[in-house]
């Protein structure tokens, strides 16, 4: 009877791990997709102030929705700085960002046409 037991547990075990397995997969699958496609989009903005020294920028922006960020006017890291001589303020930019060592960097911008 013990031996019924241990096997009715083991195979519980077994089916509920087969099936953990596989809702991770599909939310990791689904997660991976929705992430890349939202990563795509570029966010509007407009530049306030370019700092060169510093290689920062402010722009006041739109929703950064890779980032979860309302639209606001902020300050930014420049990924590569050769990015500030492109724009000047007054300019409208279409821009990607992402987190970086606790800061907020652009990787990259372009004056929207």
């Amino acid at each position: 009877m013990k031996f019924k037991s241990i096997l009715v547990g083991m195979s519980l075990v077994a089916s509920s791990l087969a099936a953990f397995a596989q809702a991770s997969a599909a939310a990791f699958s689904s997660g991976t997709t929705q992430a890349t496609t939202v990563a795509a989009s570029m966010t509007e903005g407009e530049v306030r102030k370019v700092d060169k020294d510093t290689r920062k920028i402010t722009l006041k922006h739109g929703e950064i929705k890779n980032l979860d960020m309302p639209g606001m006017t902020m300050v930014f890291q420049v990924k590569d700085p050769a990015m500030l001589d492109a724009v000047k303020p007054g300019d409208k930019v279409q821009f990607k960002a992402e987190r970086s060592r606790g800061a907020l960097v652009i990787t990259e911008m372009q004056v929207a046409r």
